[in-house]
């Protein structure tokens, strides 16, 4: 639900300067056809030893990346992390968090 929300906010996603990915615990090959079964027209990163996970506190007691997004601005800091999540509205948030942060219009 949470990738194919992302994948039909990518208009309105791309009008901002960003990259943007999810990252997941599972195996490559797990990730890669999870990405092609809902296509999605973005990166799915794979932490199958969950040290990124670990890194960023996001991995749950049952070793699952938490769904959080996390807003990195262009100085490499944090600026939100979004603990709440909601899987259906993930495209929608992610919109609007970027214009309440004031990420960068995309380049022409």
């Amino acid at each position: 639900m949470e990738c194919k929300a992302l994948r039909d906010s990518s208009r309105e996603i791309r009008n901002f300067n960003v990259a943007y990915f999810m990252a997941s615990t599972d195996n490559l090959e797990d990730n890669t056809n999870f990405a092609k079964m809902h296509e999605a027209d973005f990166p799915i990163l794979s932490d199958p030893t969950s040290i990124m996970s670990e890194a960023y506190g996001s991995l749950s007691p049952r070793g699952y990346a938490s769904r959080w997004t996390f807003y990195i601005g262009e100085d490499g800091l944090i600026k939100k992390v979004d603990k709440k999540v909601n899987p259906a509205e993930a495209g929608k948030q992610l919109v609007a968090n970027m214009e309440q942060l004031n990420f960068p219009p995309a380049l022409e």
